[in-house]
C-alpha cells in the first residue's frame, strides 16, 4: 500500500510496528534516530512518517521541523507516537498530522494512519 519510515530508538517497539504495518499492507523502513530518519526520506520519499520523539541525534520534533521546512518533503504526514513527550506535540499542530500515548492501541494507530494516508491524497 505505502512506504511508511518510522524512526524510533528503542529496537523492539520499532519490530513490533514495523510487523503491524507490514501485516496492514505496507512497506516499512525503520531508522534508529531522527537523523537517520531524515536520510530515508529524503531518499525513499515516503507516503508517511511516524516518530517517537526522544531519539538520539535528532528528536521527532526536529525531524520533523526538517521534514516541513524541505519544500519537496512537506506535504508528508508525520505521526508523533510518544510516552511523556505527546503533550510537546500536541503543542505543535502545524508539525504532526496526530499524536498518540504510549502505549498505544493497535486498532487506534492503524486508524490514524489510514486518515493520514487518506489526507495525503487530498492534498
Amino acid at each position: 500500500m505505502a512506504l511508511i519510515v518510522i524512526a524510533e530508538d528503542e529496537f523492539l517497539i520499532a519490530d513490533v510496528l514495523s510487523i503491524m504495518l507490514e501485516e496492514a499492507g505496507h512497506e516499512v523502513e525503520a531508522a534508529p534516530h531522527g537523523l537517520a530518519a531524515l536520510t530515508l526520506v529524503k531518499e525513499r520519499r515516503p507516503e508517511l512518517v511516524i516518530t517517537d520523539f526522544m531519539m538520539p541525534l535528532m528528536t521527532g520534533l526536529e525531524l520533523a521541523q526538517a521534514i516541513r521546512e524541505d519544500d519537496e518533503l512537506s506535504k508528508i504526514p508525520i505521526i508523533l507516537v510518544s510516552g511523556a513527550q505527546a503533550s510537546i506535540g500536541r503543542a505543535h499542530p502545524e508539525m504532526f498530522d496526530a499524536v498518540l500515548d504510549k502505549p498505544y492501541n493497535e486498532v487506534r494507530l492503524l486508524e490514524a494512519v489510514d486518515r493520514a494516508l487518506d489526507t495525503k491524497l487530498v492534498r
